[in-house]
C-alpha cells in the first residue's frame, strides 16, 4: 500500500552504482540488483538525465549531484552506514568476507559486515562479539591501549593456536602498532585467517578496524599480507576521508 515499485528499484541501481567502484555495465548491474536488464537500462537513464549519473563507456557511474540527497541527514548517519559501501567495495575487489568493528570492553562489537562465505562456526552479524585479543580487529584496536589497561586482559584458549600466554600477547600487540596492521591466524576458530588495519578519526586516533578474514585453505599468510593488505589500507584510508566529511558537514 503506498509502495512505488518504479522509485524502489531506481534506488536499488542507484545503490549498486554507488557501491561498485568505477561503475557498473548493465549487464552487471542487473546481477548485482536482480532486475531485468530493461529496468536497469531506464534507471541508470533516468538518472543519467537527471544528473545523479554519467556514461563512462559502457559502465555507469554516480556523479557528485548525489551528494545533494543525503547532505541534509548526514549529522543521523551511523558509523556503519558511513564505512558499508566501501566495506562492500573491498569484498568486490579481493572476493573475500570482511567487517568493521569497534572495540567494547574486552571485546570487539561487529558494526558492518559484508559475508561472501560463512567461515566460522556461528553466524557473524552487525552485534556479534569475540574477545578482542584472538582477532585481528581486536589487536589493532588493542595496540593503542596503554599498558595498564592491557594487563587487566587474560586470555583463555579458543583454538590450538590462540595465544594464552601474557607476554606473547604483549608482543603481538606491540607489533601491530609497529606494523599498522595485524595478521591472525587461526586463532579465534581453526580454519579461519583474518587480517585488520585501523581506522582513525582526525586527531589520528584509532576508533575501529576493517579486516579481511578467510579460510585458511584459500590464502596463505604470505598471500593475505601481499594480496589483501594494500586493499585493506586503500579501504581504511576511503572510510576515514568519508568519516572527515561527515563530521565537516554535521560541525558547518
Amino acid at each position: 500500500m503506498g509502495f512505488l515499485q518504479s522509485l524502489a528499484r531506481g534506488l536499488a541501481v542507484m545503490v549498486a552504482l554507488g557501491t561498485a567502484r568505477g561503475g557498473l555495465t548493465l549487464a552487471d548491474c542487473a546481477k548485482v540488483t536482480g532486475l531485468p536488464r530493461a529496468t536497469v537500462r531506464r534507471a541508470a537513464q533516468t538518472l543519467e538525465r537527471l544528473g545523479y549519473a554519467g556514461a563512462d563507456g559502457p559502465r555507469f557511474v554516480l556523479l557528485p549531484r548525489v551528494l545533494e540527497l543525503g547532505h541534509a541527514r548526514l549529522s543521523g548517519l551511523t558509523f556503519g552506514e558511513v564505512v558499508q559501501p566501501h566495506l562492500a567495495d573491498l569484498v568486490a575487489r579481493v572476493r573475500e568476507s570482511a567487517s568493521v568493528a569497534v572495540l567494547s570492553g574486552d571485546d570487539v562489537v561487529y558494526v558492518a559486515r559484508v559475508q561472501t562465505v560463512s567461515l566460522m562456526s556461528i553466524n557473524i552479524t552487525v552485534g556479534t562479539r569475540f574477545p578482542a585479543y584472538a582477532t585481528s580487529m581486536g589487536r589493532v584496536l588493542l595496540a593503542e591501549l596503554p599498558e595498564e589497561r592491557l594487563a587487566t586482559i587474560v586470555p583463555r584458549r579458543l583454538s590450538s593456536r590462540t595465544v594464552t600466554s601474557a607476554a606473547e600477547l604483549r608482543a603481538a600487540l606491540r607489533q601491530a602498532a609497529t606494523d599498522g596492521y595485524a595478521l591472525v591466524d587461526q586463532e579465534l576458530e581453526e580454519g579461519v585467517r583474518s587480517i585488520a588495519v585501523p581506522v582513525r578519526d582526525r586527531s589520528g586516533r584509532t576508533v575501529a578496524a576493517v579486516n579481511v578474514a578467510t579460510h585458511a585453505g584459500r590464502a596463505s599468510n604470505a598471500a593475505l599480507l601481499n594480496d589483501v593488505l594494500p586493499a585493506l589500507r586503500e579501504t581504511a584510508a576511503r572510510m576515514e576521508a568519508d568519516l572527515v566529511h561527515v563530521h565537516a558537514a554535521v560541525d558547518g
